[in-house]
């Protein structure tokens, strides 16, 4: 098939797909728990989020007064969570399929937790038919004085073998909202995920936190099927596209699209909220799909933006909120409508990405709706930019902090593919693709003092040593945009655009732009820096789930020297040989990067 009927065959799916939604249901045909398992989220029964847990707190700390970074509290309180991961068959969309769930539930548990309190996870790993390695990040978290805590695995760890068990433990460090994901594979598209949200101080005013509301692209095919896929030969499935768009885990389906036998649901259920009239409500927005950019929005009401990823900003008035994968948006809506009044909350994915049906669909109900009556009330005119974030003058952190005008050192990172000897597709950085050995994670390397790799240039390691600051030049000549991420720090986003970088432009030197991800425009740059005072050694790479797993991946070196000072707990050990026996019995099958 040539590429021009490939391109009319998704455009005819997407006309169906369009079209269907435009006739949703308000009455769901499926019961939760077999469209999202144990999960409320999506459903009026979910919980509204409180100011603070109650037990612990941040003392004078404020948003306007505190570095978060040089000042973050110690609570000592512990808040515990216990996750069992297993296989079960749901219908997010009304089509059945297998995924991979924590404690039954889909989107999986909400982690909650104060500033500064301890936050503990025993990750237990019972995934069977077939078996499957796992680990859990938890993203945007800093990790400081923890960085074996991140849970990437042939990074800070081993993967956690079948039938065993590993218990994280890390400090909230920072405040705000965020998710948690697999790092093993793209396993985290699969269900791999869900909200965390930590409690801090207010940089703006609101009467009701409605909680997170996930954002999801969806894919009906296995992961695993699309990894492989991605990683063959054929270069028409090297760029999937998403079946459906969900929020909160949850949108209808045009099953007459159905060819392969798959039972399927239509009219499944769309996630529903309710407003209090008069009153501000926070929404926690967060793109945990796995390549999509998402085009947030409420119909009718505009949008007043606190927080992006974990950092306060100064709040700014918005119709359409736009989050690459990973990003996380904290909002405020007043509801201002009449007390009988529903509207459509949308996500859309935005052209820039690949999908066969772009639009995600919630209810929104003031306290005397009708219940049974669809809404009809009419979106935004999306006028944003496709492939790119909300302008950089427009996004001011709340606490000022300047960064050093003269970094210490420099990396200029180029991205591009490649098409190697094999005739595979990889994505590449600096003209090496990422490859992850599972048995041989780099940060217990460097605690052993091996820091030199030169028989493994696949493991794509930049040395920083011990400089003060790092600034990253980052080159995207290729067509698609790719959403940036920096584990272990809040990146100062100096500069990003279209085409090169003038080597001399910053917005807002003295206060620019903080977040854990940024999105970078295809043929544009994005320029970057960090205060290297967090050892360890942190992945930087695109979030797209199938990029990362063609290698877009680089892993930054962070004072070497203070890591052989790092008190690793004695269970990384023993999760390392709990992998090299189960990896000595059954090889894994690692087709991907392996992140």
């Amino acid at each position: 098939m040539s590429v021009a009927a490939i391109l009319q065959t998704g455009l005819n799916v997407t006309a169906a797909l369009l079209n269907f939604t435009s006739t949703l249901n308000t009455t769901a045909r499926l019961p939760q728990s077999v469209t999202n398992g144990a999960s409320q989220l999506g459903t009026l029964q979910a919980p509204t989020l409180p100011f603070q847990l109650s037990g612990s707190d941040w003392g004078s700390r404020s948003a306007h007064n505190t570095n978060p970074y040089r000042n973050s509290p110690k609570t000592g309180v512990v808040r515990p969570y216990d996750f069992h991961i297993k296989r079960h068959t749901i219908a997010p969309d009304g089509y059945q399929k297998e995924a991979l769930l924590i404690n039954g539930q889909f989107p999986g548990p909400t982690i909650e937790a104060n500033w500064g309190d301890t936050i503990t996870v025993t990750v237990h790993n019972e995934i069977t038919g077939p078996e499957e390695g796992t680990a859990l990040h938890w993203h945007g978290l800093l990790q400081t004085d923890s960085p074996w805590e991140d849970g990437v695995p042939a990074v800070q760890q081993c993967p956690i073998a079948p039938g065993k068990k590993l218990l994280y433990t890390f400090r909230a460090d920072l405040y705000g909202t965020s998710w948690y994901h697999s790092h093993y594979s793209a396993q985290y598209s699969g269900g791999l995920f869900g909200p965390m949200i930590i409690y801090g101080p207010k940089n703006a005013d609101y009467d009701v936190d409605l909680g997170p509301v996930m954002l999801t692209d969806y894919f009906h095919k296995p992961y695993f099927q699309i990894v492989q896929e991605v990683m063959g030969t054929d270069l028409s499935l090297v760029a999937p596209k998403s079946d459906n768009n969900l929020i909160n885990g949850k949108m209808d389906y045009n099953c007459s699209l159905v060819t392969d036998g798959t039972p399927c649901v239509d009219n499944a259920g769309l996630a529903k909220f309710q407003f209090q009239t008069g009153k501000k409500h926070r929404l926690r927005l967060i793109n945990a799909g796995a390549e999509g950019i998402q085009k947030f929005s409420i119909d009718g009401h505009k949008m007043t933006v606190m927080a992006n990823d974990f950092v306060p900003i100064v709040p700014y008035e918005t119709e359409i909120v736009t989050l690459g994968v990973g990003q996380r948006s904290d909002v405020i809506v007043e509801a201002s409508g009449s007390a009988d009044e529903a509207v459509w909350m949308r996500s859309t994915i935005s052209n820039c990405s690949n999908t066969l049906q772009p639009d995600a669909q919630a209810i929104i109900y003031y306290p005397q709706a009708n219940r049974n009556e669809t809404p009809t009330t009419t979106a935004w005119v999306d006028d944003t930019a496709e492939c790119a974030n909300d302008a950089l003058d427009q996004t001011t952190p709340f606490y000022p902090i300047t960064p050093a005008s003269t970094p210490a050192t420099t990396i200029t990172l180029e991205i591009s593919t490649t098409i190697n000897s094999t005739n595979h597709f990889l994505w590449t950085m600096n003209n090496v693709s990422f490859r992850a050995d599972y048995n041989s994670p780099l940060l217990l390397l460097a605690k052993a003092g091996n820091t030199s790799y030169p028989y493994d240039p696949e493991w794509n390691v930049y040395d920083t040593g011990s400089n003060s600051t790092i600034r990253f030049v980052v080159k995207n000549p290729t067509a698609a945009a790719h959403p940036m991420h920096l584990h272990g720090h809040n990146m100062f986003v100096l500069a990003e655009g279209l085409g090169d970088w003038d080597g001399s432009t910053v917005v807002d030197a003295e206060n620019p732009q903080r977040r854990d991800v940024q999105l970078l425009q295809p043929q544009g740059y994005m320029v970057v820096q960090i205060d290297a005072a967090n050892p360890g050694v942190w992945p930087f790479h695109c979030h797209i789930a199938w990029h990362v797993s063609g290698g877009l991946y680089v892993n930054i070196l962070e004072r070497p020297n203070d890591i052989k000072r790092d008190d690793i707990p004695q269970s990384w050990n023993q999760t390392c040989l709990d992998w090299a026996a189960y990896t000595n019995v059954d090889v894994v099958d690692e087709i991907d990067s392996g992140l």
